[in-house]
């Protein structure tokens, strides 16, 4: 059985694509870890901006001040979303675009030789910023490796890299490719030990589990709203104190204070209030106030059904010969989402015979390179669970892989 089926079909009301018929079979995306669908909520409150209050910021007429009201409640939404101040919310274009942007500006302060460590387990996007700035300024990259038989970080590795010149550790909140949740309460307490700045990378943690920067007490940490129902943007939270004192690289008349002053040009307004207005969606999920405790409420339960769905999906591969499952198994803290193979077929192949029974996937390396190659494979088939999935839908794919196996 498949819990909350009633209100699943309600949340499913709320996305057209899910209306989307190919092949004559009604489409199920599986590709939310690369980007979900988007509720009319969202696209209601984007239209609405453009159409209504269109304008460039701080100037003297009610457009421009609705606009600056629209990015203030935009920043609380994500003061909630993320449980920190407003003036520690920065917007931008993407995550890959804040990273290089915050990159660049700590290494103006640090020397050569300093030290930052990644990890073989990350996007890309947490990787080549970091290694594109130690080759500009003679800085030291150390990796931590991952068990390719667990998808794990190797966390003793961690700790034996971190020494007097560590200045930074970039790690992901979790795995894109293979759903590994990191442990970083451990991870950042390490770096604070060495006086080592933190940076996580919360682009495929976000959507599953909700962030917490208090908890955290991480100094920097990124995540993509457009994989958790909203629009394609960016947005960075940093410390205010850190925030502020940054040599960021910006234009002498722009803002001078925190969160602004790493704001490059004109952000993209309508996205920063889509994305808003998807972490309205997500609360909208559990109507209590205030917003932070439906948030909670809401990811409380979406975890809930995600692992049920999950289990399934991960037992009925199992099942099937010449599949092969990467990553933590669903007992283990892990998103849900699957990296699988097919043996006898690319993983790009797999994926478009999938797509003829209408199940939506994506292949390859999803910019975790690393990743897949360490595994050895060509590419990976993923997975993913969204608060759209259904169970009937796990069947299908399940049903569908069968056939395209043999």
């Amino acid at each position: 059985m498949y819990p909350t089926t009633a209100k699943t079909e309600v949340i499913r009301q709320a996305f057209p694509a899910l209306e989307r018929v190919h092949n004559g079979y009604p489409v199920a995306y599986f590709d939310g870890p690369g980007g979900t669908q988007v509720p009319t909520m969202v696209t209601d409150a984007m239209v609405d901006y453009l159409l209504h209050h269109n304008a460039n910021t701080h100037w003297a007429y009610p457009s421009s001040a609705e606009t600056d009201a629209i990015l203030d409640d935009a920043r609380a939404a994500f003061a909630d979303f993320l449980n920190c101040r407003s003036a520690e919310v920065v917007f931008g274009q993407n995550m890959t675009t804040l990273t290089f942007h915050l990159a660049r500006s700590l290494g103006r302060q640090w020397r050569q030789g300093d030290e930052i460590i990644v990890t073989d387990l990350d996007h890309h996007a947490n990787i080549d910023p970091w290694r594109d700035l130690a080759r500009e300024h003679n800085f030291v990259i150390r990796s931590v490796r991952f068990d390719i038989e667990t998808g794990q970080l190797d966390l003793e590795h961690l700790d034996s890299l971190i020494n007097t010149h560590t200045r930074l550790i970039a790690i992901g909140g979790a795995s894109n490719a293979l759903g590994t949740i990191n442990d970083l309460q451990t991870v950042i307490r390490l770096a604070h030990q060495a006086n080592a700045l933190t940076f996580v990378d919360a682009v495929h943690y976000a959507p599953h589990v909700l962030c917490d920067m208090k908890a955290f007490e991480c100094d920097f940490l990124t995540c993509s709203p457009y994989k958790f129902y909203g629009p394609h943007a960016g947005v960075l939270y940093g410390r205010q104190t850190l925030l502020q004192n940054l040599n960021v690289p910006r234009l002498e008349p722009a803002g001078s204070t925190a969160p602004e002053r790493l704001e490059t040009g004109t952000l993209s307004h309508e996205a920063i209030t889509g994305s808003a207005e998807a972490v309205n969606f997500l609360a909208s999920l559990t109507p209590i106030e205030p917003r932070r405790a439906a948030l909670k409420a809401t990811y409380q339960e979406l975890h809930e059904r995600g692992q049920h769905l999950v289990t399934r999906l991960w037992e009925g591969l199992h099942s099937i010969p010449g599949i092969i499952c990467y990553g933590p198994p669903p007992l283990d803290a892990r998103t849900p989402t699957v990296g699988f193979t097919i043996q006898g077929l690319t993983s790009e192949e797999a994926c478009e015979q999938l797509s003829n029974y209408g199940l939506f996937l994506s292949h390859g390396d999803f910019y975790a390179s690393t990743v897949v190659s360490r595994l050895g494979v060509e590419g990976l088939i993923r997975a993913g669970v969204a608060c759209y999935t259904t169970g009937e839908e796990i069947d299908r794919l399940l049903t569908a892989v069968r056939k395209i196996s043999q």
